[in-house]
């Protein structure tokens, strides 16, 4: 069988795009000449936007741009997970699959990515969908959630999900946010139940809140 590892998987050379030639002169200067390869993170970070993933070749055309040895370009992006270091789909979906959104449908959200894209890591047939469980995106009030690219899809159900899925894999445009009817952004279900008296925010009582202890000014 054919060695399918990422390290085969690879493309002869890289190129940046003319608008990324440009983006990348630009923030060269923002280092000293000698602490050029401090551009080394966003140089990775646009390479990845502009190909979805860093291959051996983009590693090696930043570590010439910016005189620095390619082992040192290598050793940043293996260290952080946010480099991808094989090619994705189109839409890339991070599920989080720490403990809160575990508790809340993670594991549910799990299968529905096997069952429409396939095991982690795998592109599906048209090459829209890639997935890998991570850990903790920081938007755990919305659990569960995935990030799809640059995006966050929150408070989701098996069927909610299904359908982000269904519509991205034809190329259709989802509206990223929080898919519970009964919620606007984190806030609580529901109506609000505290600090809902329009008064405390006028004339006097307002006053009194904003006063500074141990003074009589505000």
């Amino acid at each position: 069988m054919a060695d399918r590892s990422p390290a085969r998987l690879q493309p002869d050379s890289f190129a940046w795009s003319e608008e990324n030639k440009t983006w990348c002169a630009e923030q060269l200067k923002k280092y000293p000449e000698p602490r050029k390869a401090s551009a080394v993170i966003p140089y990775l970070w646009r390479a990845q936007k502009q190909e979805g993933w860093i291959s051996i070749a983009a590693m090696e055309t930043i570590a010439s741009q910016l005189e620095m040895p390619y082992i040192r370009v290598y050793e940043v992006a293996t260290f952080y997970t946010m480099f991808n270091l094989r090619p994705v789909g189109k839409y890339f979906v991070q599920l989080c699959g720490t403990t809160p959104c575990m508790l809340r449908g993670a594991e549910d959200l799990a299968e529905v990515c096997r069952d429409v894209i396939g095991p982690q890591n795998a592109i599906n047939e048209s090459g829209n969908l890639s997935w890998l469980e991570v850990e903790c995106l920081g938007a755990c009030c919305n659990a569960p959630m995935v990030q799809i690219n640059d995006y966050y899809y929150q408070d989701l159900t098996q069927e909610s999900f299904r359908e982000i899925l269904a519509k991205l894999d034809k190329g259709e445009y989802v509206e990223p946010g929080v898919f519970n009817e009964g919620r606007h952004t984190s806030d609580p279900e529901g109506e609000n139940t505290t600090l809902t008296d329009d008064s405390i925010y006028q004339g006097e009582q307002a006053k009194e809140i904003t006063k500074l202890p141990g003074t009589d000014a505000a």
